[in-house]
Parts: structure tokens; sequence; C-alpha cells
């Protein structure tokens, strides 16, 4: 079997995940839940899908897995994982969103919820190892279509009155936003939450075929779309989410998309955080502003939870964890003005788009503005695609094998002053620039992320650490 566990859930291709692999891990899943005393017997799973054209089989194969070992699937449709997290968590119910996320289209996943939240690397193993035990077991592996009582309008109707208790009313009736809705499953409810804010509203990109979007690696091609869009239509600002709706992108006035770092950063502060939990991959510049506590992690919303929970378990009220994506998760209940938002600890893309904008309106700022006033370190970050994984893996011996090979893989680019090695390999140079070589946990690609002062360094950076490893790739 060809499908594993990434930062987010289970993956694979869409032609492995089909049939008798979904059964299985589903099978899996529930037999977890009901060993491990997360659900009793009769106990309800809550499963929704994104676009993508294998979503709706897998789900249904998934619903008659969940059936057969005794639990209770419910059908919430075609909603965003966020909102399929909050409605299992206000009724009790573990969930199963299939979704690919940002990854191509001819791959899909899986991401699993216990009642409590998002299923740790733990669960993960052990879910593997009852995979692997049911592997010959022909029910386990058996494909039939399921469903359940549909759940979907009471899900919607949740997730968006939570989102229109974040900011005050008609909080954004100044503004002119650019929906960018692809293939997203979040692009119609989020048209609506702004529209209850007062917003116009104008739809952009609407694709009845799937694309992926990867809001934390937008190529030059989308890019080039949002600065078109956002002078024809005279925009304040572009929002999107990537396919399954828990990672953002919001693009400038001027289309220019900003880092998901800083709106989970922004976010963050509108809350009024006293926590902040967040990858190594995130900008080194968190740490500056001041305010909070720290936590850096490894890449992948489970080590961003699992670091929250220790945050909870120590005292802490106020914990906020956010990745790179921009995909921000609650720990901890907030108020805002009197405005109760419950915690959510899995990504979300909804709460940094609507801090941000809310934030700036209510400083008089456009959202350039809003972001030059933090006066972070400009981070840039590609990949490389279609990066075999055995490469990357060799790439990454390669260089952590000796500080000598390190040395000579970046000779080129500058000298080094120290690395660490919490996800991937970051190299802070003599300069004061940093270079961050990883593999992508969900698919076979290369990541390289860059940091620098200027804009002009750090695009030149990011070229030449891209190129550093096409050059490795052709001459091994």
């Amino acid at each position: 079997m060809a499908v594993k566990f990434g930062t987010s859930g289970l993956r694979g291709l869409s032609t492995q995940l089909v049939g008798s692999v979904s059964a299985l891990y589903a099978t899996a899943f529930a037999r977890f839940l009901v060993e491990s005393n997360h659900l009793p017997a009769g106990g309800v799973v809550a499963v929704a899908r994104d676009f993508r054209e294998s979503s709706p089989e897998i789900a249904a194969t998934v619903m008659a897995a969940i059936r057969r070992v005794g639990l209770v699937p419910v059908d919430c449709g075609w909603i965003p994982t966020p909102a399929l997290a909050l409605y299992a968590q206000k009724i009790g119910a573990a969930a199963i969103m299939v979704t690919g996320s940002h990854i191509p289209a001819d791959r899909n996943g899986i991401k699993f919820y216990r009642p409590d939240g998002e299923i740790d690397k733990d669960d993960e193993a052990t879910i593997t190892r009852l995979a692997a035990e049911l592997a010959n077991d022909q029910t386990a592996n058996s494909v039939e279509k399921g469903t359940g009582e549909n759940q979907e309008a009471e899900a919607t109707a949740l997730f968006v009155d939570r989102n229109l208790s974040i900011l005050p009313a008609d909080a954004l009736k100044s503004l002119r936003i650019g929906v960018y809705e692809h293939s997203s499953v979040a692009r119609d409810m989020m048209t609506s939450v702004f529209k209850q804010y007062g917003a116009t509203v104008v739809s952009l990109g609407r694709s009845e075929t799937f694309i992926p979007v990867d809001t934390e690696a937008v190529s030059a091609e989308k890019e080039a779309l949002l600065r078109k869009w956002s002078a024809e239509h005279k925009l304040d600002a572009i929002v999107s989410t990537d396919g399954d709706g828990d990672r953002p992108l919001v693009a400038d006035e001027a289309g220019r998309p900003l880092r998901g770092d800083l709106l989970g950063l922004v976010a963050a502060r509108y809350l009024h955080a006293t926590t902040v939990v967040t990858p190594v991959t995130s900008n080194s510049g968190i740490e500056s502003i001041g305010g909070f506590e720290v936590i850096r992690t490894r890449v992948g919303s489970p080590f961003v939870i699992a670091a929250m929970n220790g945050a909870l378990a120590r005292g802490d009220k106020g914990v906020v964890g956010f990745e790179a994506n921009g995909g921000t998760m609650l720990g901890s209940a907030f108020d805002i003005d009197g405005r109760d938002i419950a915690a959510l600890p899995t990504r979300d893309s909804f709460l940094p788009a609507l801090a941000v904008l809310g934030s700036a309106v209510a400083n008089g700022w456009s959202l350039s503005q809003l972001s030059g006033s933090y006066n972070l370190p400009v981070a840039l970050s590609d990949r490389i695609e279609n990066f075999a994984v055995e490469r990357s893996a060799s790439l990454m011996k390669h260089l952590r094998h000796s500080s000598d090979g390190l040395s000579d893989f970046l000779a080129p680019i500058g000298k080094v002053r120290s690395s660490t090695d919490i996800d991937g390999l970051r190299v802070t140079l003599d300069d004061g620039r940093v270079i961050h070589f990883r593999p992508s946990g969900n698919a076979p690609e290369m990541r390289c992320y860059v940091e620098a002062q200027a804009a002009e360094s750090a695009q030149e950076l990011l070229r030449q650490g891209l190129d550093a490893i096409r050059s490795w790739q052709s001459t091994t």
C-alpha cells in the first residue's frame, strides 16, 4: 500500500485511495475509536468531502465501513474541514474529512478526528497498525456504498454563526472583496460571511473541475491573476482558501498575497493571545513582536496541537496556534468584546482572514499598510514538484552528513553561521539571511523557505536555493 500519513492526514494517489484502501483505513479508525473508548457502540462519525472527483466515492466507502463496525455515519456533504470539526465537536462525534487539501488533483486524502479534535501522531501509529492487522480481512476491505443522515445545513449554519461572532456587525462594509472561488469547498460560505459583514463581494475564478491551490506557495501564474483581478475590479482585498478550506489566502489591494504566518500572527494579536504555537518554518520575526510566548514545533498541525495542549496543561489560557500556510487553531476559547469564540483546535481559514480584514479597517489602513506595520523579515517559499520522496531523503541525508558537505552545497550562496534540524534543515548564513530545506510531508515535493531583510534579497536567495536543489538532482 503506497498511502501514508503526512503532516496532516492520510495521503496517496486517488487511484490508491478509491476502493478497498479507504474501506480498510476507515475500519481501522472506527476500531480505534471504540477500542480507545473515544466512542461507544452506536456513536456518531460525521463525514464530509471536498470537490475532487474521487471524493464522493471515497466518502461513500468510508460511511459503509463506519456502519459495519457498529458506528453511525452522518453525511455533512461538501463543507470546509473546520466546519466539519466544529460540528463534530458540538455534537460529541468523531469525524472524517475526505480531502487532499492543496495537493495535485490526481491525489486525495483522509483526515481523522476524535470527538475531542484531530488525531495525533500516536493515534496515526495505532490506526496504521490496525490497518496492517486487518489487511487480509475481507470484511474490513469490503467496498460498499454507504450513506448517512444529511446534516450539511446544520453544520454550515453552525460554522457561519461562529464566523459572524469574530468581528462587529457591518465591520467590512467599506470594503470591496474579491473571493477567488476556484474549486474550494469554502467558496459559497466565504461569500456569504463577507456579505453579511457588509462587504461588496466580487466572485472570481469559479471552477467546476478541481484546481489545487497551495496558499503557502502561490504560483507566479496565480499571483499574476490576482493582480489582474485586483486592478480590474478595484478591490481592497482578495480572499480564498485551499481545496478543503482550512488554509487561507489573502491578497492585498494590489493583488499581492500576504504570508500565511502574518495572517496567523495578526489573528493572535486580534484575539490578545498570550501563547503562540507555530512551526519552525514560520517567520523568525514573530518572537520580536512581543506580548506573548512563542513555542516552535515541527511542521504539521498534529505537532502544533500537541504543543498547544501542553501549554493548556500547564495553565495557559489564551492559546493560539498557526502554521506558515496561515491555518489558525484555537487551543482555548476567547472573548472578543463580549462575543464568545469557542476553542477549535484544527486549522481554520476564516478566522485569520476576518481578523486581518477587521484589523485593517479598525486602523484605517489598507492591507499593505497593515502588513508593513509588522516590519517582519521578508519570507518567501517555493517548491520543486514531482521530486521523488527517495530523492528528498537522499538530499537531506547528504546535507546532514557533515558540516563540510553542507558548506560545499551552500558555497555559491553564502557561508554557514549556524543550523537547526527541528524539521528539515534550517540554516542561518553569515549575513543573517535564512534558508531552509524541507521535504513535503504530503506530496513528492522538495520545499525551500528563505528570509532576508529586503524583498530582492529574499527573491534571489529563493532562486539560488531552488537552483542548488536542481543542480544536486542533476548530478546525482
